[in-house]
């Protein structure tokens, strides 16, 4: 063991004291929402709950639940999510390997490798990206919340790094034995990029799934929102949507405010119970796909 310097033990104090206060930055806005959507109208309305519920209900939970634009709109984030993942991570999978090989292997990989660089830091616009959906028709489907970021370019770079830094001999060997590129690709570099890939699998799921905007612009029907759409016309709104005389019953347990902090725990809560599955790949796999080998 060595021992640490007093200057190592001061930036240690500092690192761990800045880092701590980031993280009750971060935590204690969603401690407070799912307090306030535990709470009672009343001590909601009047600011009596700070970190922890006040007259604990769950009638907010309830008639949550029982909206049918609330349910609509979690099924069609489901369906976003998983079409999305599977045409993101077959895309990235498929760009990132040709991509990984050096130029004596592929000659031309510099003009592609550039092509998708500048497609990562310019785009067409608002405008002529959605004349495009809506002349290939796609205006008002799923496809079109999936297509157009079929290809995420910053999951391709970082794939293709982690790529580029597995052992040369592995690949050669199975080459020796006659194995092609295919075979290569899906028995031996995915098996072994697992880190990687569920970074990508993280940062995928959480795009498709927290994107509000293009389901705003895309989808003609509110009935077609993803789940953050659909939050976010609720949210903007000053008081709760069109209720009828049946749902005026269940208004004396639940305010505006403490049913929008329970769809907004809702919605985060499958990314929250996602991340602790993915966590103990995450460093690794972004750490060692970021390092240009």
């Amino acid at each position: 063991m060595h021992k640490l310097s007093m200057g190592r033990k001061v930036f240690l104090v500092v690192n761990y004291t800045l880092l701590f206060f980031a993280a009750l930055a971060c935590i204690l806005p969603l401690i407070n929402v799912l307090a306030i959507s535990f709470s009672a109208k009343a001590a909601a309305a009047a600011g009596y709950v700070k970190l922890w519920p006040v007259d604990f209900t769950l009638s907010s939970y309830q008639y949550a639940l029982s909206k049918p634009e609330f349910l609509d709109g979690f099924f069609v984030s489901v369906e976003r999510v998983a079409l999305g993942f599977g045409v993101n991570m077959l895309l990235t999978v498929l760009t990132a390997y040709p991509l990984a090989k050096e130029r004596t292997s592929f000659r031309t990989r510099h003009i592609y490798a550039w092509f998708f660089i500048v497609t990562m830091l310019f785009n067409g616009g608002l405008i002529p990206t959605y004349m495009t959906i809506k002349e290939t028709g796609l205006l008002d489907s799923i496809w079109a919340l999936v297509l157009p970021g079929a290809v995420p370019v910053f999951n391709v770079i970082l794939l293709m790094n982690f790529f580029r830094n597995l052992p040369k001999e592995i690949e050669e060997a199975a080459l020796i034995d006659g194995a092609g590129h295919w075979r290569i690709l899906w028995q031996i570099f995915v098996p072994l990029s697992l880190p990687a890939i569920a970074t990508v699998t993280l940062f995928t799921v959480v795009h498709h799934w927290n994107s509000w905007f293009d389901g705003l612009i895309y989808m003609n029907s509110p009935a077609n929102y993803p789940l953050q759409s659909y939050l976010q016309t609720i949210i903007i709104t000053p008081e709760l949507n069109a209720v009828s005389g049946n749902e005026l019953l269940d208004m004396n347990e639940v305010s505006d405010r403490t049913f929008k902090a329970a769809q907004v725990f809702l919605a985060s809560l499958p990314v929250l119970l996602l991340y602790p599955f993915l966590q103990k790949f995450f460093m690794k796999g972004l750490v060692m796909g970021s390092v240009k080998g």
